[in-house]
C-alpha cells in the first residue's frame, strides 16, 4: 500500500464558486455571463504567461532551432519545442501514437472529473497516509492562495505554523504542517510546472517529501 500522496492541482472547485455560479466546467457549457466574466478576467491581467506571472513571454522570431536548453535558466519557448517534436511523424511513429495533430492538453474531455478532492485527501488523512501539497508561487494558473483556501476548508489543526525553509542560504520557500502529516509547502520563484523554473529547490522539497521531514528551516 502507498503511504505517500503528492499532489499539485486545482484541489477544489468550490474555492472558485463565484464564476462556477455562472460557467459549468464539469460539460464545459460555458453562459453569456460566463464568457463575459472570464473575458474581464483576462482584460485585467494582460498579457503575461499565466504559468509563470513574472516570465518574460516567448519571443517566437528570436527562437533558435535546435536549442538544447538548461533546467537552469528556463525558456519561455520552451512549450513550442515540446510541440514541434511531439508532431514530427518519426516522433509520432517511435512512441507507436497515432498520426495526429498534437497540442498541450489538446482534446482532453473529461467528463467524470470530481468539483473537489478534499474529501479524498480528507480521509487518505484519516488513514495516515502523509499528504504534501505544494504551489509555485508565482503561478498563476493554480496559484498559493487557491491552495491555502482549499487546505483551509479542511480544517484540520496546524502543529507547525507557516514558516520559510531554505535552499543554498536562501529562502526556498514556506512550508506549514498539519496533525495528521500533511504538510503544505511553496516554493519561491517557481511557475506551475515547478521544477523547470526552480530545480534545485524543488530537488530538495521532493526529497525533503521522501524522507518524510520538512524542508530545512534554517541556511545551515
Amino acid at each position: 500500500m502507498f503511504d505517500y500522496f503528492w499532489t499539485h492541482a486545482l484541489n477544489s472547485d468550490e474555492t472558485n464558486a463565484g464564476i462556477n455560479k455562472y460557467c459549468d466546467y464539469i460539460s464545459g457549457n460555458f453562459s453569456d455571463k460566463c464568457e463575459e466574466y472570464q473575458s474581464q478576467g483576462y482584460n485585467e491581467y494582460g498579457y503575461i504567461d499565466i504559468y509563470n506571472i513574472y516570465a518574460p513571454l516567448c519571443d517566437r522570431d528570436a527562437q533558435k532551432p535546435g536549442s538544447p536548453g538548461s533546467v537552469k535558466s528556463f525558456d519561455p519557448c520552451s512549450d513550442d519545442y515540446v510541440t514541434t517534436y511531439l508532431n514530427r511523424a518519426d516522433v509520432q511513429e517511435a512512441l507507436h501514437a497515432r498520426n495526429t495533430s498534437w497540442s498541450p492538453c489538446g482534446g482532453v474531455g473529461w467528463t467524470d472529473s470530481p468539483t473537489t478532492i478534499l474529501p479524498t485527501i480528507n480521509q487518505l488523512v484519516e488513514d495516515k497516509i502523509i499528504v504534501w501539497i505544494y504551489s509555485g508561487d508565482i503561478d498563476g494558473r493554480v496559484p498559493v492562495t487557491s491552495s491555502r483556501y482549499s487546505v483551509n476548508k479542511l480544517k484540520i489543526p496546524v502543529v507547525i505554523p507557516w514558516r520559510p525553509w531554505y535552499y543554498n542560504k536562501e529562502v526556498g520557500g514556506y512550508v506549514v504542517g498539519y496533525e495528521g502529516s500533511m504538510v503544505l509547502t511553496t516554493v519561491r520563484g517557481a511557475g506551475h510546472t515547478v521544477p523547470s523554473y526552480q530545480p534545485q529547490r524543488a530537488l530538495v522539497m521532493i526529497s525533503s517529501f521522501l524522507q518524510g521531514i520538512l524542508p530545512p528551516s534554517s541556511t545551515e
